[in-house]
């Protein structure tokens, strides 16, 4: 029995390291996009392959934090004893835990990653509106996730698995904190 709570300790050690790796990532390729996007700016740049690279890679980043720390809060949860078959119920457990502000942010930021799933045409308005909504909630996805990693390490004794990335991501948090 100790063995498989160890093997979900670990477990959630290496999601811990990979919602790292992901705001690692993440804020690389946004790094390399002067926000905010206007639609004339794209559409003056359509055929910028570094641009539409980068943005790309924003989309699936921002997409791939998200699902991680899903995944990563759905598994602390079942550790902390919570039910975790319906994951409106995990969010709310986190939400009373202070990880999360509110259940509505969560939703709308799936909503955003949802619509960043979707090829967007070419209405570069609408395409700048959509990367500006995701770099404007980027911080408040790395705070759920500073806050998550904290509640780990307070409440089930579970740090990241590796240290990788830990500086580099903890550098990144601190910025978005002094802004």
């Amino acid at each position: 029995m100790n063995h498989l709570l160890e093997e979900s300790q670990r477990h959630l050690g290496e999601l811990l390291t990979a919602v790292e790796r992901c705001i690692y990532f993440l804020e690389g390729a946004r790094s390399r996009v002067s926000w905010p996007l206007t639609g004339d700016e794209l559409s003056a740049r359509n055929k910028d392959l570094d641009l539409f690279t980068n943005l790309s890679a924003v989309n699936e980043r921002y997409a791939k934090l998200q699902d991680t720390l899903g995944t990563a809060m759905r598994h602390a949860a079942l550790l902390a004893g919570e039910p975790t078959e319906n994951f409106l119920r995990v969010l709310a457990f986190f939400e009373k835990n202070r990880v999360l502000e509110s259940v509505k942010d969560w939703q709308a930021m799936r909503a955003l990653r949802n619509l960043a799933a979707h090829e967007y045409g070419t209405n570069y308005a609408i395409t700048a509106e959509h990367f500006n909504a995701i770099n404007s909630s980027t911080p408040v996805l790395y705070r759920m996730a500073a806050q998550f990693s904290r509640f780990c390490a307070n409440n089930l004794a579970v740090t990241p698995s590796t240290s990788d990335f830990s500086r580099d991501v903890e550098g990144i948090l601190q910025a978005w904190i002094e802004r």
